[in-house]
């Protein structure tokens, strides 16, 4: 894994305002699986909003490579070692973050219940297992921020299961699951402020393909901070064309 730019890192949380509509300046946010075409369009508009963006994939981003705020690293999210050593790089680097944007996605699946392999399933088991160690690491940074941040792009197939998508609707569903489960963190006592309000919020974006919503998607992701951590944490939001 490349070092960091060499850099000062931030103090704790220093620029980021816990106010609802302060949008996502001075934020730091981790995209995880940031090298598909959402993750390139979401690194740039959270760079342009004057978000701090740590930008991770297993590959190499070229596309990101140059961008104002925009740091790009890779790491195998799938590798608890791995991300416990990414952990390390971004507190050197950029400092603790504020937000973590999982976004390991892809599709396998068709043929009935009998087509639904043991190969396809490992495939896309790579989302979930993403999804619960990023967050699971960077959790005392996420508490810690006057305003955590975490989303998930889920899919509209978990509300009506399907014989050819049963895997991929079946981690999809435990994706939410864990959602909900961080949501339920963010409410506990060792995550809300002085007098007990809600500062973090885990929320769920469903679409029924990413395909043709990406704008939509980015504009969700930078209202994360536009509401009340209370009113957002928890909440599942379907994204639609035509809205």
């Amino acid at each position: 894994m490349p070092d960091l730019p060499d850099t000062a890192p931030t103090a704790a949380h220093p620029e980021g305002s816990d106010t609802p509509g302060t949008g996502a300046a001075g934020r730091t946010v981790l995209l995880a699986g940031a090298s598909s075409a959402l993750g390139t369009r979401l690194a740039r508009s959270l760079g342009e909003a004057g978000a701090r963006v740590v930008a991770v994939a297993r590959r190499e981003i070229p596309e990101l490579d140059g961008l104002e705020r925009v740091t790009t690293l890779r790491a195998d999210l799938t590798d608890p070692a791995a991300v416990a050593a990414l952990v390390a790089s971004v507190h050197d680097g950029v400092g603790p973050v504020d937000a973590v944007l999982p976004l390991v996605g892809g599709w396998r699946g068709g043929g009935g219940i009998a087509g639904q392999s043991e190969a396809d399933f490992r495939f896309l088991e790579a989302s979930l297992t993403t999804l619960r160690l990023t967050t699971t690491a960077f959790w005392d940074d996420l508490v810690a921020s006057p305003a955590g941040r975490v989303a998930i792009v889920s899919s509209t197939t978990v509300a009506t299961p399907r014989a050819g998508n049963a895997s991929y609707g079946a981690l999809k569903a435990a994706a939410e699951f864990w959602t909900g489960a961080l949501a339920h963190g963010f409410t506990t006592t060792a995550a809300t402020g002085p007098d007990g309000e809600v500062r973090g919020a885990a929320v769920v974006l469903r679409v029924r393909a990413v395909e043709g919503l990406e704008d939509r998607l980015t504009e969700a992701v930078l209202g994360l901070w536009d509401s009340p951590a209370a009113t957002l944490n928890g909440s599942t939001r379907t994204l639609q064309q035509g809205e």
